[in-house]
């Protein structure tokens, strides 16, 4: 039976997601997570787990309380880990700061030590409870769980065009359809994921540098990936010149003959990687997605273009999309739309967004939802 959780109990756990939040993008190979501990109805102590190799986020809240944690409350969006990893296991810590109540958001999903934290807690005279707020703490581990069991990372589209769906006009101009609210939330989102990618056409009509520029404190560069088949991409567009500690990888096509071409970007300080077709005759996004899952990435955020969006729909790659709409209408039978590719052949076949928010930026307006494709209702069935 699902328990009715008081509001008191929902309050200290949305601030213990927030403080969550903040770890996107930054702790693979691990989870985001965020813990508040709690003493006779007020906040003492605040953590969350900034990187892998560090603290977790039970142990940075119990140092952030001091001697206040003992006999409080500790919430937490993941079960604490009952192992010895290259941190010592938080079990121990909460034991050793005398915390008698553990509230949590989410087991681990990983069946091979899921539940072990929570009974051992139990085991030792601390009062358990779990599921407060589930859905949303398995929403913020959700690139985690997904990367863990398929090796893919999550996938982020983000589109922003006007209200008949365009993202360029006619001759190719861009720059700006939505506002700065919109583009400084963009900027967020990239700051959040662990890789940002585009095609071959947006680098050549924007030139853009995919960093975090607008955002002026925390920000944290994304590794940048393009596709390119061909390697024809100009040396001096910004992704090859602009630096970035993250680096850029290009994509490109296995039997193109192209090992002069990917010598002078490796020159550059850009790595290739060669991959096959996919069913579209396009570079095969799923191979991409599995190579850079490879090396670690849990989420990327993919900013188009067109045919980029389309083809992972249409391969039903997309996890969660934010499409920012202008008050605006392009019009133009040229003019780009958002999503290319070969698309649904009825409305009953269209991909559809659950768990749909909307909201307002400046003038702008942003939907935001995850796809019935992806992983997100399979994280919210454990």
């Amino acid at each position: 039976m699902k328990r009715d959780w008081s509001n008191q109990h929902k309050r200290f756990m949305r601030m213990a997601l927030r403080l969550g939040a903040k770890g996107l993008g930054r702790t693979s190979p691990n989870p985001a997570v965020g813990a508040v501990i709690v003493q006779e109805g007020q906040v003492v102590g605040r953590g969350y787990h900034k990187k892998a190799g560090t603290p977790h986020a039970e142990v940075n809240a119990i140092r952030d309380a001091g001697e206040r944690a003992s006999s409080g409350t500790l919430y937490v969006t993941l079960e604490p880990c009952n192992h010895q990893g290259r941190t010592p296991p938080c079990t121990k810590a909460i034991l050793e700061a005398g915390i008698k109540r553990v509230v949590i958001g989410t087991l681990d999903p990983n069946p091979k030590v899921k539940g072990g934290g929570a009974e051992y807690l139990r085991s030792q005279g601390v009062e358990v409870e779990v599921g407060c707020l589930e859905m949303e703490a398995r929403v913020l581990i959700a690139p985690f769980v997904k990367h863990t069991f398929t090796g893919m990372p999550w996938v982020r589209v983000k589109v922003a065009s006007t209200l008949d769906g365009k993202i360029a006009s006619r001759t190719g101009e861009s720059k700006w359809i939505t506002g700065e609210k919109a583009r400084e939330f963009g900027h967020r989102l990239r700051s959040m994921s662990e890789a940002i990618m585009v095609g071959r056409g947006t680098v050549e009509a924007d030139d853009p540098s995919l960093t975090c520029h607008m955002i002026k404190h925390g920000a944290r560069n994304p590794l940048r990936v393009v596709l390119d088949s061909n390697l024809s991409i100009g040396l001096r567009a910004k992704v090859f010149r602009e630096e970035s500690k993250a680096g850029t990888v290009v994509f490109c096509r296995k039997d193109g003959n192209l090992a002069e071409r990917a010598s002078t970007l490796e020159g550059l300080g850009v790595r290739v990687m060669e991959v096959g077709y996919g069913p579209d005759g396009r570079l095969d996004l799923r191979e991409v997605l599995l190579h850079l899952g490879s090396v670690g990435v849990q989420s990327i955020l993919v900013e188009g273009g067109s045919h980029v969006h389309g083809a992972l729909f249409d391969e039903g790659l997309v996890d969660e999309a934010f499409f920012f709409f202008a008050p605006k209408v392009m019009g133009g039978d040229g003019a780009l739309t958002s999503v290319g590719g070969i698309g649904a052949d009825s409305p009953g076949h269209s991909t559809r967004l659950y768990n749909v928010e909307l909201k307002r930026l400046g003038d702008d307006i942003l939907i935001h939802g995850y796809t019935d494709k992806g992983i997100f209702e399979r994280c919210l069935q454990g």
